[in-house]
């Protein structure tokens, strides 16, 4: 899948990101819609990330990973105002 952020920045998930880090970022995308704050949002991120997939343990961020996580945030902060 080829994501591409609010900046313009493109990342594709398949050689840009680990496959844990894909797994976190399905967990994210539910929750960019689901948050009701954008402090819950980073909640549901940091477990994402410290249970791995099927709880394998923490993985850590790319950089890639990041500056997508960034954007899905500030997602939830335009979804949240405009409510």
């Amino acid at each position: 899948m080829i994501i591409t952020t609010k900046t313009g920045q493109q990342f594709d998930t398949n050689q840009d990101l680990t496959s844990g880090e894909r797994h976190v970022l399905q967990k994210l995308f539910l929750w960019e819609s689901m948050a009701s704050s954008v402090q819950e949002f980073r909640e549901k991120k940091k477990a994402a990330l410290s249970k791995g997939w099927n709880n394998s343990g923490p993985v850590v961020q790319s950089e890639a990973l990041k500056r997508i996580i960034l954007d899905l945030e500030a997602k939830v902060a335009f979804r949240l105002k405009t409510s």
